[in-house]
């Protein structure tokens, strides 16, 4: 099953091409209840506007645990290494949907990168368990495209930590709808590629996974679930800030990025100025 948040904040499952209404007023409290009956309301498809399909009370932000990624940030001098394990909270309010712009804040940054990651959302509440329990945590899955300012990054890796760099508003596409664990039997089976402008950047499997999803949801579980939640998995390969030429491939105002994870879809988002967003420059140049 497919599950929608739409045409201002409406929850629906997809059902051939249209919408069903579900009887909740948020995807946060579909999870919460465990489920809900259909409204009885159905829309087209095509004629229905996707939001993101959930706004978590936490975002567990995993980073560093695909082998892959970890290797080519060696490419760069970091003052510390991005390795498995690294974690902190994404910023809910920079969330998006598909189709909605990453505004870009040129006064922030210069550096403007992508990560294709799968994300897990979370079923129901819970704490302190084991790997073995974790999949029964598990109600579905989501794209999650992790935007990163890396001019920032680079100054925050300093101290070790990194965060502001990937909060920024607009920085959190998801979408384009949660599958339900029934149409995903395996998630470390799945083929993962994100493209620029048509242009494909990174193509990896989530099988390269450092650690597995029921090992990082298990992990976390100490800070405590709450029904809706979601945790990323980390991204592959491909970053414009981690290659040969990372100017040539950093993101600019009319780039559109699709993110495709197989058996969840395709998440898309144009890139846009601060100009275009807000009807005004951009303020000052901020120096970090």
């Amino acid at each position: 099953m497919k599950l929608v948040t739409y045409d201002n904040g409406k929850v629906g499952r997809i059902d051939g091409e249209e919408i069903v209404r579900l009887d909740v007023p948020t995807m946060r409290e579909y999870f919460e209840r465990g489920g809900v009956d259909d409204a009885g309301e159905r829309t087209a498809l095509a004629d229905a506007t996707l939001q993101a399909p959930i706004v978590p009370k936490k975002f567990f932000h995993t980073a560093g645990n695909f082998r892959e990624h970890e290797e080519e940030s060696k490419n760069v001098n970091w003052s510390h290494e991005i390795a498995p394990w690294i974690m902190f909270f994404q910023n809910v309010d920079a969330i998006v949907g598909p189709d909605e712009p990453v505004i870009y804040p040129e006064h922030l940054t210069e550096e403007l990168d992508y990560e294709l990651e799968l994300a897990v959302i979370i079923g129901k509440d819970g704490k302190w368990f084991g790997p073995e329990e974790a999949m029964d945590y598990v109600a579905g899955y989501v794209i999650f495209n992790d935007i990163t300012a890396r001019d920032i990054q680079r100054r925050e890796m300093r101290s070790g930590v990194f965060s502001f760099c990937k909060a920024i508003d607009t920085f959190c596409p998801l979408g384009p709808w949660i599958v339900t664990p029934d149409e995903v039997p395996d998630p470390h089976d799945l083929a993962m590629t994100l493209r620029v402008n048509g242009e494909t950047r990174q193509t990896s499997h989530s099988g390269r996974m450092s650690t597995t999803i029921p090992e990082i949801i298990s992990h976390y579980s100490a800070l405590g679930y709450s029904a809706g939640d979601v945790l990323s998995t980390g991204t592959v390969s491909g970053v414009a800030g981690f290659s040969d030429d990372p100017a040539a491939l950093y993101l600019n105002p009319g780039d559109v990025i699709e993110a495709e994870i197989e058996r969840i879809g395709v998440l898309r988002n144009p890139v846009i100025s601060w100009q275009d967003a807000y009807g005004q420059p951009a303020p000052p140049r901020v120096r970090w």
